[in-house]
């Protein structure tokens, strides 16, 4: 029983970490309407801000305090994140009202690969640490209740426990603001919404923001357990059977659909990987993905569109 939930907590936690990088591709969707292909180039590009402002702060102000200079690196990334938030409106988005949603699917594609070139002109393309003190030691849990207790990482807890309060957080934000409110209306129609006086540029402003902020903790994240490199945009591929799982158009369905393929992932690997040799893991996510593609391609909590002529 202790080793089936370790498996299973292992899962939650990784689970926890796929939904935050999910959220920033809901997040776009909800704005505009489009699946945003630079969320893997925002996580690296994020990633790479802190890394490098990790590093030159206390060369610059000769710094000593490792914890003060990383928290003037995240002040200095987010300030990073919005600016690209508001360039990206300013230059490309404000350009691209009410075209086609193909239109608006190419120009991301766009700012990923120009993000991709400028976060390696600006930031170099060597492989970069972050440490901003999580605890990487394992430890034993529960010894009173199962036998041999249960191992944790510490590491992927911490990033649980951030990972399930930044959603949360957001979460509230869609769901009771004004704010939110006004994101759904302008993923809906751009048109309407702009009707009724929702400025769309500020809107859109505000949501690449959103995103760029939780680009910038699954960069952190991630960036701490894997270290900074440039195939670090590919986890953004691991969440993209999260999105077609719990729906384009949810929050929620990421939440749930990053748990349901976290767990199902470790589960597989660890009990019917033995019997097929193992790699379950590296497919097991694409495969339920194309199963939902397939029989129910809103995802769980995504909604139906029915066209009438």
């Amino acid at each position: 029983m202790s080793f089936f939930l370790e498996t299973l907590l292992g899962g939650l936690m990784s689970g926890m970490l796929y939904s935050l990088v999910a959220l920033g591709f809901v997040l776009i969707y909800k704005a505009s309407g489009v699946f945003n292909f630079a969320q893997g180039a925002m996580v690296l590009f994020a990633a790479l801000s802190m890394a490098r402002f990790s590093e030159w702060i206390p060369e610059w102000l000769g710094m000593d305090n490792l914890l003060m200079a990383n928290l003037l690196a995240i002040v200095v990334s987010v300030v990073v994140m919005f600016a690209v938030a508001w360039l990206i409106e300013r230059l490309v988005l404000r350009h691209l009202v009410n075209q086609e949603g193909a239109t608006l699917l190419m120009a991301t594609l766009g700012i990923g690969y120009f993000l991709d070139g400028l976060g390696q002109t600006v930031f170099g393309s060597d492989i970069y640490k972050i440490d901003v003190g999580m605890p990487k030691e394992p430890v034993m849990m529960l010894e009173s209740v199962f036998e041999g207790g249960i191992l944790i990482n510490k590491e992927d807890f911490v990033a649980a426990l951030i990972s399930a309060m930044l959603v949360l957080a957001l979460t509230i934000f869609f769901q009771k603001t004004s704010t939110g409110r006004a994101l759904r209306a302008v993923a809906d129609d751009h048109q309407a919404a702009q009707s009724i006086g929702i400025p769309l540029g500020r809107i859109w402003v505000i949501v690449w923001c959103v995103a760029g902020i939780t680009a910038l903790v699954a960069g952190i994240i991630w960036g701490s357990k894997l270290g900074v490199q440039f195939s670090l945009q590919t986890v953004a591929l691991r969440a993209l059977p999260v999105v077609i799982l719990g729906g384009l158009t949810s929050v929620p369905g990421a939440i749930i659909g990053g748990l349901i393929i976290g767990v199902g992932e470790k589960l597989s690997e660890v009990f019917l990987g033995p019997y097929v040799g193992g790699g379950i893991e590296i497919w097991f996510a694409y495969m339920l993905a194309l199963m939902f593609l397939l029989f129910r391609p809103q995802g769980l909590f995504g909604e139906k569109i029915i066209y009438r002529d």
